[in-house]
């Protein structure tokens, strides 16, 4: 039997040829299906890269049930998400480890609540074979849009209460490595010492608030100051407390960039870090605190590791779907003391 071609382009019949096998028995090898003896496995890949073959699309997705493609949604307007490095560096491990599965990372974000409608019926179309949603925010619908989709999905960061428990997420130590940049304030010494806070519609914000509380159970309400994550709400946060609380000679801020914003308001108004006021960030993303000065003390989470992990327990449920949905994952913090405190 002569080895066809479409054009310049090998065909899989061409494959089959080659291997000495059936048609049927090469689209099952070159499409990822099981049920085939290792012998003609190996022949039919040898026979794959002597040809030069490229497997068709719509042929393996028939034979796996599977789009090889994983939709990354981001419950954030578009200028939050290229603005802050933080999902930079989780839409990395997440695409890294996607890459190692052989599948495409479809990125979606939400720039108001009348994105939910078009999200979910482009989840509900088939196009994806599961969902990693992030930065979710306490009163989204979204999570229970995708849900009705019946796809699988995992959440980066824990969801609020009223969320599918079934629903695996991943997430750092919030609320200990809060408690952690605190007690390290409080070893220096510091008895003035102030939260700036992010949005209290999120969750990890409000577990960060809560570990600030677990150290200083008394703390004077003036001594919190509400930011959003951005570097411009820090450095509002900041001149806000120097201004009601002059006193103020610690400040644990709830993430790097509001700690940047807050480190450049205190520097404008001469006030001397760490020696007036010392300062602990949270998150360690390298792009924001190697550009700080002084350089900031701040509370390590694994953000790449965290989206990579995002992605192995999607695998997990993709590949047995009979299985029970995998156990969430928190991750450890670590503080990494520099010269801010």
């Amino acid at each position: 039997m002569p080895e066809q071609t479409t054009g310049s382009r090998p065909t899989l019949e061409a494959v089959a040829a080659r291997a000495g096998v059936s048609r049927a028995t090469a689209s099952r090898v070159v499409n990822g299906g099981a049920g085939v003896r290792a012998p003609l496995v190996d022949k039919v890949r040898r026979a794959v890269e002597e040809l030069g073959y490229v497997p068709n699309h719509a042929a393996r997705t028939l034979v796996t049930r599977r789009n090889g493609a994983v939709a990354v949604i981001i419950a954030e307007p578009e200028f939050r998400v290229f603005s802050d490095p933080f999902f930079e560096q989780q839409v990395r491990g997440i695409s890294r480890e996607l890459t190692a599965h052989d599948a495409q990372l479809v990125l979606l974000w939400v720039e108001g609540p009348g994105d939910h409608d078009r999200i979910a019926r482009y989840l509900g179309g088939g196009h994806v074979d599961g969902a990693l949603a992030f930065s979710l925010h306490n009163d989204d619908e979204l999570p229970a849009l995708i849900g009705r989709t019946r796809i699988p999905m995992v959440f980066g960061g824990r969801p609020a209460a009223g969320a599918d428990p079934a629903v695996p997420y991943v997430d750092c130590d919030n609320r200990g490595g809060a408690r952690e940049a605190v007690r390290h304030l409080v070893s220096l010494g510091r008895r003035s010492i102030a939260h700036i806070a992010g949005p209290r519609d999120q969750t990890s914000a409000l577990d960060r608030i809560d570990g600030y509380h677990d150290v200083l159970l008394d703390a004077d309400p003036e001594l919190l100051c509400q930011g959003d994550f951005t570097e411009e709400s820090g450095a509002r946060a900041m001149a806000e407390l120097l201004e009601r609380r002059p006193d103020v000679d610690g400040v644990f801020v709830s993430n790097d960039l509001m700690a940047s914003g807050a480190l450049r308001t205190l520097r404008e108004r001469g006030v001397k870090v760490p020696e007036d006021v010392a300062v602990v960030g949270f998150d360690d993303m390298a792009s924001v605190v190697r550009t700080t000065d002084p350089a900031l003390t701040t509370v390590r989470q694994d953000i790449e590791g965290m989206g990579r992990l995002m992605v192995k327990l999607l695998m997990r449920q993709l590949d047995d779907t009979g299985a029970e949905a995998p156990a969430s994952v928190i991750t450890p913090t670590t503080l990494v003391r520099r010269a801010s405190a």
